[in-house]
């Protein structure tokens, strides 16, 4: 380790003794919180007592703020950062460990935050599962690296999304009714039940079903100076059903299915420049956008068919426990763009006349994924000093990865532009002349892997723990593309990789409510193989600079950490210092002009800080939490090209993209007694604020920002030097949510406001062709009123 990084460690370490020294917060003693149990090592255990950093937000908290998704509710998860590109497209980081956005159209990079539900891994970069949260027991988080038990793509942390099992000894049932709007919206709710029925002393079922309605708050500007509302509208429907069979007293087995569909009418981006919309043209209308609105000449769409079947069964051999998880993963999904301008950038470039310009070009990609894993372990299950755990896990992985950009009556200006049969000439097999880009992706990935972790009680106050896993990953591609805009190309492709993962973690009990603990751990993420550049829309200078990058190896990260767990009647305190030494980090980048993504490897990045949270109630019925991470995530070397220049901002001291380098999010309720309708109640009232402060979309947004984009584009009366001008840097922004409520045991009715000061916040840039053809922002959703009611049989 050079000084540099010796130094920062230090800082983290004293960083973390100062949180130690501070005297306790004088606090009322009031009933002591119910405790919450975690399965976040594969063992039940209670999260104060786990020896490193976890997040549990139970089914209470997702009930009381309202959270639909993954992104609500990382609100209140210090060091989790959500980056939200639409429903089912949103990406995960944990500690500020992040390679940036990555996009649709690079199948091939893998996830840096694995994705579970219960014991069945569903991650899949670029697609993180937009699930339902409705009938979860908790939501775990993971902080740090968790390759020793979670494997590849745990490289930042793990999610674990752990639902409600089936309950043979008691009926029960619950409803639940959504209405909201938008400010300058549309009107969405939902409607979601639940029904637990015993089939006999041994055997229950489970049944859950939703259907969700988005709002939407996207404008779309149309050719001709018309205008649609709301058209990133969307629907999410599904079902869960768990049977719950006790054959023998020893023996469990829980099958399962779960369905769901999501789709949505558009995306939620807020566009600056549009090669058909913008104030450069003169022989067709000039167009300055406003908030929340975009051009379009086609409809888009989004959606994720899922369908996840997996058995769960666990033997009990004396003080010995056997489980078995064998689970399949079924997805198709489809993204439907308008990519007309995209198209029409190109045809610009190549001299089409207006007519061709302006045919309106449908880019469909789409993904169909095939998983099946199976995972056998052996654990410990008494209470000696000793406690272990070994297993064995098996993945086989089929996707399909398929681009097509459909555009009617493109093949005659092509032949008429470059002569006739030139369209078929460059077709390379595939069938639809009109498509001026086709690519087929069939990936196939297989992995094996061994774990194991021991823990020691060395005395009363003192446990250590020794963990990992040996894996060995094989992928195997093959690229087929055809059509103008491509080489061409037909080729395979494989890597792989093994190695081994270890963690090390102790536990020190000061007294009965503090611990404190320490960890090293290592994570890995699996390299893989870039597709190769579209070198018809490529200039010289970006092939030359991109051209040579066509793989990248494994990413691995050394996690270091130390952390304090305060356990005291009316007050739980967590909170931690790490430091996470990466090395060949997977940096995604857009290739310029070339309209293709290329991932790179920065031989050394690092990203630490401190993270806490605190909860507490300091007189009866008041609830107050506070929780908050500071994040120092940076580059430590340098990328250049083959002249000494540097790549897409890969420069040392440059921040890893995506990330804040600040977070906060402090909520207050107060809970009171209200009598009416014959029975006793508790009302409530309750607040949130969420502090997010500035990030940058990719490495390279940070240099010359700033930017000033050159369009090159001399169409519709505009100047080929029309250039517009943005500002890269994500602004940070605060949100409000407020809301009010009364409950009982068996009903609930919750009003609430959400962003209440109705801030517009950039969430992602969004570019096409390096910015030639169009800009915008993803954006969040605008203020939101709304009532929930629930009853519970």
């Amino acid at each position: 380790m050079n000084k540099r990084k010796q130094l920062r460690s230090l800082r983290a370490v004293s960083a973390l003794a100062l949180a130690l020294s501070a005297p306790p917060l004088a606090l009322a003693q009031v009933a002591e919180e119910e405790e919450i149990i975690v399965t976040a090592t594969k063992r039940e255990a209670s999260i104060q007592e786990l020896p490193f950093s976890v997040n549990a937000q139970t089914q209470e908290d997702i009930q009381r703020t309202g959270s639909g998704n993954l992104e609500e509710l990382s609100r209140n998860i210090a060091g989790l950062t959500i980056q939200n590109l639409g429903p089912g497209q949103s990406q995960a980081a944990v500690r500020g460990v992040s390679a940036g956005q990555i996009v649709r159209d690079q199948p091939g990079v893998k996830e840096q935050v694995g994705i579970y539900l219960d014991e069945t891994v569903i991650s899949l970069s670029l697609f993180t599962p937009d699930l339902d949260l409705f009938d979860l027991n908790r939501v775990e988080t993971l902080r740090g690296p968790q390759g020793t038990l979670f494997g590849s793509g745990s490289v930042g942390g793990t999610i674990r999304y752990i639902t409600n099992q089936p309950d043979p000894t008691a009926f029960e049932g619950a409803i639940e009714a959504n209405l909201n709007t938008l400010t300058d919206g549309g009107t969405g709710g939902h409607l979601k039940g639940m029904v637990n029925m015993p089939l006999s002393d041994n055997a229950a079922l489970r049944l859950v079903g939703y259907h969700t309605e988005y709002a939407g708050f996207i404008d779309a500007l149309r050719e001709g100076g018309g205008r649609d509302e709301d058209v990133n509208s969307g629907q999410r429907s599904g079902l869960r059903a768990a049977l719950l069979l006790e054959p023998t007293a020893n023996l469990t087995i829980t099958p399962r299915i779960v369905y769901q569909e999501t789709t949505t009418d558009g995306f939620n981006r807020q566009e600056v420049y549009n090669l058909f919309a913008n104030p450069y043209t003169t022989t067709r209308p000039a167009v300055t956008f406003g908030e929340r609105e975009q051009f379009l000449l086609l409809d888009e769409e989004f959606s994720d068919e899922t369908l996840i079947a997996d058995v769960t069964a666990v033997l009990t051999l004396g003080g010995v426990d056997l489980t078995s998880i064998t689970s399949y993963v079924d997805r198709d999904i489809l993204v439907s763009r308008d990519a007309s301008a995209l198209t029409g950038s190109v045809s610009v470039d190549l001299g089409y006349p207006a007519a061709g310009v302006l045919l309106p070009s449908n880019l469909r990609d789409t993904t169909q994924l095939e998983q099946f894993t199976q995972e056998v372990r052996l654990s410990s299950n008494g209470g000696g000093r000793f406690q272990w755990l070994i297993g064995a896990f098996y993945a086989d992985v089929d996707r399909t990865y398929a681009q097509r950009l459909p555009t009617p009556g493109y093949a005659g200006f092509t032949d008429a532009v470059f002569g006739a049969g030139t369209s078929a000439a460059v077709a390379n097999g595939f069938p639809d002349l009109d498509s001026p880009y086709n690519a087929d992706l069939p990936y196939q990935l297989t992995q094996v892997a061994v774990f194991g972790e021991a823990s020691y009680d060395v005395s009363e106050k003192l446990t250590l723990t020794l963990g990992g896993r040996f894996y060995d990953f094989e992928e195997d591609r093959r690229f087929h593309s055809g059509g103008l805009f491509s080489n061409g190309d037909d080729r395979t492709d494989s890597t792989s990789s093994d190695g081994f993962t270890p963690r090390v973690m102790a536990s020190y009990a000061l007294n009965d409510s503090v611990r404190l603990n320490a960890q090293a751990s290592q994570g890995f993420r699996l390299g893989g193989v870039n597709d190769p550049l579209n070198l018809p829309l490529c200039t010289p200078e970006d092939e030359a600079i991109f051209g040579a990058f066509q793989s990248y190896d494994d990413e691995t990260s050394w996690n270091y950490e130390g952390g304090v767990k305060v356990s005291r009647p009316g007050l739980t305190f967590n909170a931690a210092a790490f430091y996470n030494d990466i090395e060949n980090l997977q940096v995604t980048l857009d290739a310029g002009s070339c309209s293709s993504r290329i991932s790179f490897n920065v031989p050394e990045a690092h990203a630490g800080g401190v993270e806490f949270e605190l909860s507490a109630s300091p007189a009866p019925g008041v609830e107050l939490s506070l929780g908050g991470t500071l994040v120092n995530a940076e580059f430590d070397s340098t990328v250049v090209d083959g002249l000494g220049n540097v790549i897409g901002g890969l420069r040392e001291g440059n921040r890893l993209p995506s990330v804040p380098e600040y977070q906060f999010a402090a909520t207050g309720a107060y809970y009171f007694p209200w009598e009416m309708f014959g029975g006793d109640h508790e009302a409530f009232v309750a607040a949130s604020v969420v502090h997010v402060g500035s990030r940058f979309t990719q490495p390279s947004d940070q240099e010359n920002n700033p930017r000033t984009f050159v369009h090159g584009l001399p169409f519709g009366g505009a100047p080929a030097g029309a250039a517009t001008v943005v500002d890269l840097e994500l602004p940070s922004y605060t949100t409000i949510n407020v809301n009010a409520g009364l409950e009982s045991e068996d009903w609930a009715f919750i009003f609430y406001v959400n962003n209440v000061t109705d801030e517009n916040t950039e969430l992602a840039f969004d570019r096409e062709r390096g910015g030639r053809a169009r800009l915008g922002f993803h954006v969040n959703t605008p203020r939101t009123f709304g009532i929930t009611a629930r009853r519970n049989f």
